[in-house]
């Protein structure tokens, strides 16, 4: 099974900050986005991690990048050019690589869809959240239904086939009509990809101190269960927990994740994977606030953020990951190569899932979920989740 290589590039700013959003995302307010010094900080940083990979890690091209945020079509296409050009000067990129920006249909300007292309960008994912107007106030998002449907135009006469759309359900008062009507005007823009997930009240926001009316579990699962249906009549694979694709475009880059891949994270609080010559899984994180990120020592290895990945956490960390693919097993042969740690460490969970009815053994180390595993993923996820020796 191929994994791919990944490369996530954070870009923290936006025009103001939801009040869903736990992400490390900064309002701008009426300051100026500080684009040069942040992308002279993020052509230090892809050096250091490239010096990092070339001495520990397993050098190949990038497969994917994935530009997130924060709202990364605050920068311009020059800036993400530079970005570009530095990951395949320092690291290099396949000749194929999918290279992701998200957008805010309320934070760009269409004639640079164009130039994004241009530098290099050929997929784009629009923040559409909903196509009602009072829910989008209520989201505190920047834009209103028809920009993201004028935005759709723009990316389309720029030549982007390929584009993801974010769009969520449960939203604050929202009946099923009102969430079948959302799904129904994403449809109609054609996209390639859709993200459709709950609204959901995470800490540290301001609807987790204040929350909304949201639909009870009931209503959730209802919407949930309609839109199921409705995505497979109009040719859309569930092929992860949220995450639906037409004609094989799947996101490249997140299959990366899932699959538990190996991906480097630059940018402020960027989160990174690789796995060392040696064997062993390391993570990574940058300085969470820009301010201190641009400050930071780039000569100083430390500056990664670098940590090894017990066998303990790894035997939690691949099932977390590679179970949230709808039509994928668990193999253990994979858990083996990828973590460097004995299949017989997860025997014991995998046992226990089988005796619950969350998995089922379909041929020698070959686990498929069941449709109640698939149903309550979360308690599946949590049988590898197993105090520590």
């Amino acid at each position: 099974m191929t994994t791919g290589f990944g490369i996530y590039v954070h870009l923290p700013w936006c025009v103001q900050k939801c009040p869903y959003c736990d992400f490390n995302s900064h309002g701008l307010r009426n300051d100026a986005l500080p684009e040069d010094a942040y992308v002279d900080a993020l052509e230090r940083d892809i050096a250091l991690e490239a010096g990092h990979i070339e001495q520990h890690g397993n050098t190949r091209a990038a497969s994917s990048v994935f530009f997130g945020g924060g709202t990364p079509s605050l920068f311009s296409a020059r800036a993400i050019g530079r970005i570009l050009d530095r990951i395949n000067t320092e690291i290099g990129l396949s000749a194929d690589a999918e290279v992701t920006l998200e957008a805010n249909p309320g934070a760009v300007e269409h004639g640079s869809f164009t130039e994004l292309r241009a530098a290099g960008v050929n997929r784009l994912s629009l923040g559409a959240q909903s196509f009602d107007d009072h829910a989008l106030a209520t989201l505190g998002r920047v834009h209103r239904a028809q920009e993201t449907v004028a935005a759709v135009q723009a990316l389309r006469a720029a030549g982007f086939d390929n584009f993801n759309l974010d769009l969520m359900y449960a939203l604050p008062d929202q009946t099923l009509e009102q969430a079948q009507s959302d799904l129904e005007q994403a449809l109609d823009l054609e996209p390639s990809h859709l993200s459709h997930y709950q609204l959901t009240l995470e800490p540290n926001t301001l609807f987790y101190q204040k929350p909304p009316s949201l639909p009870d579990d009931d209503s959730a699962w209802e919407m949930h269960q309609s839109s199921l249906a409705r995505l497979a009549e109009r040719g859309f694979d569930q092929y992860e927990v949220s995450a639906y694709a037409r004609d094989g475009l799947s996101s490249r880059h997140n299959t990366t994740y899932w699959r538990f891949g190996d991906y480097v994270g630059v940018g402020a609080g960027a989160h990174g994977k690789l796995t060392h010559r040696e064997g062993h899984v390391e993570r990574s994180q940058r300085t969470r606030h820009p301010a201190a990120y641009m400050a930071t020592d780039f000569d100083d290895a430390d500056a990664r953020g670098a940590r090894r990945v017990s066998e303990h956490d790894l035997c939690f960390e691949y099932p977390l990951n590679v179970l949230r693919l709808k039509n994928e097993p668990l193999r253990v042969t994979e858990f083996e190569r990828l973590t460097g740690v004995p299949a017989t460490a997860l025997q014991p969970s995998l046992d226990e899932a089988i005796g619950r009815g969350l998995l089922h053994k379909s041929r020698e180390g070959r686990y498929d979920k069941t449709e109640l595993g698939w149903r309550f993923l979360n308690d599946l996820q949590a049988q590898f989740l197993v105090p520590e020796q």
